[in-house]
C-alpha cells in the first residue's frame, strides 16, 4: 500500500480508503432506502481486518450510514486504534421518517459527542460537513461548531463532503473562508465535473478524498440491463435498466484499456483516480475481504496518454441522466 499526505494535515492516508456506506445495511427512512442492501455483519467485519492487513488506515463513514450501524461496527472492530484514521460526516438526519439535513451548531456538538461513542474514540481524526450547501455554510453555525470541535479536542480537523454534480460554489466559498482542511468529492471515469476544481483545491493546500470512484457500482463491467436491485437498495432508482444501457455503450473503449494493462475495469477505475496527484485517497465501497483484495491489488499507474483517452469517451447523456435520478 502506498500513502499519500492529506493536504496540510499531518494525515499520511493510505491511496485506497475504505468506504463504508454498504456495511451499514439495507435501512430505510420512510420508504426511501439508503443504504445498499442487506449486509453480513460478520462479513463486514472481516473485511475491516483484510483491509487492515493489507494497510488500509483510512475508513470513511457517516452517522447517517445504516442510521449509525457503520460507526458502531468500525468501533467495535478498530476502537480507538491509534495508527487507524476514521473520518465520519454529519448534517444527514432522519427524523420522523423523513430525510433531510440539519447543520445548527447545537445539532452538530450532540452528533459529534454520539458519533464518538459509537467510533469508541477519544476524538474523530477527519469530520466532514455532510453535503452541506451553500446557503448552509453562510449562517456560520456549521463552521463555528466544526471550529469549536476542534478546540475542545473533540476531531483533529475537519472538512466539507460536496455535492455530487456541482461541486464548485460550496467549495469556493470554503477556500474563500480559508477554514477546514479537506474535500471529499465525487470523481470517476464517468463524472469529472470537479477535475478542474481538484487542481484548484490542491494549490490551496486541502487534502482530497475521492468518492463513488465506481459509479455506484456500474464501473466495475459486471452490471447489464438484466440487473436489478432489491427494494432497500438506493440503487433500484439511480441505477435503472436505461443508465445502465446508455453506460454500456462505452463499455468497449474501456475493455480495450484494461485489457492494455492487463487489470480489471474495477483496477482501471481506481488507477485512472491515483494518476492525479491531487488526489489523497480513494474510497470504494467494500463489504467483504474478497473486495478488499480486488479494490487494492493492481493498481497502475496510467499514462497520460491513456488518462486522455478515457476523459475523451463521450459520458455526457449518461452525466445528465445520472442527475435526473439524483
Amino acid at each position: 500500500m502506498n500513502y499519500r499526505k492529506f493536504g496540510n494535515t499531518d494525515l499520511l492516508v493510505s491511496e485506497i480508503g475504505f468506504g463504508t456506506w454498504a456495511i451499514g445495511g439495507g435501512s430505510m427512512v420512510g420508504n426511501a432506502p439508503i443504504g445498499w442492501g442487506d449486509a453480513d455483519d460478520q462479513q463486514s467485519k472481516k473485511a475491516i481486518l483484510k483491509a487492515l492487513d493489507v494497510g488500509i488506515n483510512f475508513f470513511d463513514t457517516a452517522d447517517i450510514y445504516g442510521l449509525g450501524h457503520s460507526e458502531e461496527l468500525i468501533g467495535n472492530v478498530i476502537g480507538n486504534k491509534k495508527d487507524v484514521i476514521i473520518a465520519s460526516k454529519v448534517g444527514n438526519v432522519s427524523r420522523n421518517g423523513t430525510f433531510t439535513s440539519d447543520y445548527r451548531k447545537e445539532y452538530i456538538l450532540q452528533a459529534c459527542e454520539e458519533s464518538l461513542k459509537r467510533l469508541k474514540r477519544e476524538a474523530i481524526d477527519y469530520y466532514q460537513l455532510h453535503s452541506a450547501r451553500l446557503e448552509d455554510l453562510k449562517k456560520e453555525e456549521c463552521i463555528e461548531a466544526m471550529e469549536q470541535l476542534v478546540k475542545s479536542g473533540k476531531i483533529r480537523y475537519w472538512g466539507l463532503s460536496l455535492p455530487t454534480f456541482d461541486p464548485v460554489p460550496e467549495a469556493h466559498y470554503f477556500m474563500s473562508r480559508q477554514v477546514g482542511s479537506g474535500f471529499q468529492l465525487v470523481l470517476n471515469i464517468i463524472n469529472r465535473t470537479a477535475i478542474p476544481l481538484i487542481k484548484e483545491i490542491f494549490a490551496a493546500g486541502y487534502g482530497i478524498i475521492a468518492r463513488m470512484p465506481l459509479q455506484f457500482g456500474l464501473l466495475s463491467g459486471k452490471f447489464d440491463s438484466q440487473t436489478s436491485f432489491p427494494d432497500n437498495d438506493h440503487r433500484k432508482r439511480r441505477l435503472s435498466k436505461e443508465i445502465i444501457e446508455e453506460y454500456m455503450k462505452g463499455q468497449p473503449e474501456l475493455f480495450l484499456l484494461s485489457n492494455k494493462y492487463d487489470i480489471t475495469q474495477v483496477q482501471l477505475a481506481l488507477s485512472y483516480l491515483l494518476s492525479y496527484k491531487e488526489i489523497s485517497t480513494v474510497i470504494p465501497g467494500i463489504r467483504t475481504s474478497e473486495q478488499v483484495l480486488l479494490n487494492t491489488e493492481g493498481i497502475k499507474r496510467l499514462s497520460n496518454e491513456d488518462r486522455e483517452m478515457l476523459e475523451s469517451i463521450d459520458f455526457r447523456v449518461l452525466l445528465e441522466m445520472m442527475r435526473e435520478k439524483g
